[in-house]
């Protein structure tokens, strides 16, 4: 890791670390405090749900346990949700549809990070891919996998026709992760926009490297980030978090609270994704009505938040 952070100068006060009191960006982290105790400031994304309270203390105790610098910026995501009446994709404002689909609180946060004078921001992304464990280690369903469009009933006709299509002519597989690669194109352009470098450790070609090499019982339950952790003497809410960490509950919020007007609204004007067949406006009305406290289903429901974007992108970008 060492290796990997020291390839690009950043031994200096205007880098910050993203430091959200997860293993991952909390190796990363630590260990730049350890070389340079007192340098770096710090900051995230507060989340919403269960694990918040979680989150305050997880943060509170490793800033506590190694030194960092001050400030520690702290932005709360649920007073920032998509779909509000103030957001930008709201209020008709051009928004690239590949961007972070919680894209309102990762561009306020970036704000917030450049006005304190930072102009680089190391994050942890890539470290749950670096420890994955294989198909062959543990059967499981890929991010993104056809089945999920087939059991949406929102997904359009001229969608569904392509499906089987999806692999076709893509890019070898890169050294890194695919939804490394992924996280890393839609968190870039906010930061930088506000003139924010970032850097993502994880994701360097010679960490991608050791995750492969690492042995079975390294990778399972991301043991080797808890190890880290728990080698600076943090306790076990640090080192094994009873509950999930997640902005699903912001994304929840925001759609049980903001979407089913935005969707009305959507189905009565019409919609451009109606027009190319891209979303089947009945399934839509159908998922649509879903979205109410205690029928909402995250795993059926959440992918609603990026229709709602595509359409609003399109809609801003075809006026």
């Amino acid at each position: 890791m060492d290796a990997a952070i020291d390839r690009r100068p950043w031994a200096d006060p205007s880098t910050l670390f993203h430091l959200t009191g997860g293993f991952d960006s909390g190796t990363v982290a630590t260990r730049a405090a350890e070389r340079h105790p007192g340098l770096f400031p710090t900051a995230t994304l507060l989340i919403g749900g269960p694990g918040r309270e979680q989150q305050i203390r997880r943060r509170a105790e490793i800033r506590d346990r190694v030194r960092f610098a001050d400030p520690d910026l702290v932005i709360d995501a649920t007073q920032y949700l998509p779909l509000s009446p103030d957001c930008p994709w709201v209020n008709g404002n051009v928004v690239n549809p590949t961007e972070e689909p919680l894209h309102r609180p990762f561009v306020e946060v970036a704000r917030t990070i450049a006005a304190a004078g930072a102009r680089t921001v190391v994050t942890g992304l890539g470290g749950d891919e670096m420890v994955a464990l294989t198909q062959e280690e543990e059967p499981h369903q890929g991010l993104g996998e056809i089945t999920d469009a087939q059991i949406l009933p929102w997904v359009g006709p001229r969608a569904r026709a392509v499906l089987e299509f999806s692999d076709d002519g893509i890019a070898p597989p890169a050294l890194v992760n695919s939804m490394t690669l992924l996280s890393l194109e839609t968190t870039a352009p906010p930061l930088l926009r506000e003139g924010l470098w970032p850097m993502h450790p994880f994701a360097d070609p010679a960490m991608v490297t050791l995750g492969e090499q690492l042995p079975f019982v390294w990778r399972e339950l991301k043991r080797l980030q808890r190890r880290r952790m728990a080698s600076l003497g943090m306790s076990d809410d640090v080192v094994y978090p009873a509950e999930r960490e997640s902005f699903a509950e912001v994304v929840e919020h925001a759609l049980v609270t903001h979407a089913p007007k935005l969707f009305a609204r959507m189905l009565a004007e019409g919609s451009v994704l109606f027009d190319e067949g891209l979303v089947d406006p009945d399934g839509l009305r159908t998922a649509a009505e879903q979205l109410a406290p205690g029928r909402y289903v995250e795993e059926r429901d959440a992918k609603t938040l990026e229709v709602l974007s595509l359409h609003m992108s399109a809609t801003a970008f075809l006026r």
